[in-house]
């Protein structure tokens, strides 16, 4: 019976993995004959049936930047990023949908550390920090194996400063990634979809309007009472705003 179960299972997942790579064709194919709208229409399935990937949103940003769609747009190019930070081709277009914005929003001035801080921890997302930690834990293992079995003084000594130099590394990947945890954790991304949006003072439409927001800008959500939502951008400023101006980056 486990095995009909197995078999089926295996069945059905086969059958899925073929018909996202189908409309992934199909789609690639009515993008290159300029048919945005039916090219999404066939990305929007593949999403529908539960698959996502960098390469899946960063076409899906393409199509809704030939379309003139900024919010759409800089929100899948945003979304391929969390999947594959730092890749030039995502962020070379991302840049591009960004000129399209209204807002010009100056962020908060970092120091040499910050930035080089940063820089570290966004060369992969916390997965493949930990990906990377357990494959120089299983190098550390064999190089330590290696030590132990072989005779000649040369080679043990090899084994034995790859071994520790692979335990380092190891060590290192692992605070790596509980580092970029605790940033995933500490920041929830969202972009503004709405044409315009006024962000207040209070979660309420009786409170003074502290600024005003357009389409495709980025914001870190601090917060959320009812409907509404506490907001931050990247000059510091911070005010509340309707949730259903936003759409939330980490949806998946």
């Amino acid at each position: 019976m486990k095995r009909l179960i197995f078999i089926a299972v295996l069945f059905v997942t086969t059958i899925g993995v073929s018909q996202n790579d189908a409309y992934f064709a199909k789609a690639t194919e009515l993008y290159n004959k300029g048919e945005f709208e039916n090219a999404l229409n066939y990305y929007d399935r593949i999403l529908d049936n539960g698959k996502h990937s960098a390469e899946l949103y960063f076409n899906m940003g393409n199509a809704h930047y030939k379309l003139e769609n900024i919010g759409p747009s800089i929100f899948y190019y945003e979304k391929a990023l969390l999947l594959k930070p730092n890749d030039p081709e995502i962020l070379n277009n991302l840049g591009y949908a960004q000129n399209m914005r209204l807002d010009a929003i100056e962020e908060l001035p970092k120091t040499a550390m910050g930035k080089l801080y940063e820089s570290i921890i966004k060369l992969f997302n916390f997965n493949q920090w930990s990906y990377l930690a357990v494959l120089f834990m299983i190098l550390f293992v064999l190089a330590y194996i290696a030590y132990y079995l072989l005779n000649l003084a040369f080679r043990k000594r090899l084994f034995f400063v790859s071994g520790l130099l692979f335990l380092g590394l190891a060590c290192a990947s692992f605070f790596l990634a509980y580092l970029s945890y605790q940033d995933f954790k500490s920041n929830n991304p969202a972009i503004v979809f709405a044409r315009e949006i006024v962000v207040s003072s209070e979660p309420n439409d009786r409170s003074e309007r502290v600024f005003t927001l357009h389409e495709g800008t980025k914001v870190n959500i601090l917060e959320d009472l009812e409907n509404w939502l506490k907001i931050e951008i990247a000059d510091g400023q911070i005010g509340w705003t309707p949730s259903e101006n936003l759409k939330l980056l980490r949806d998946f």
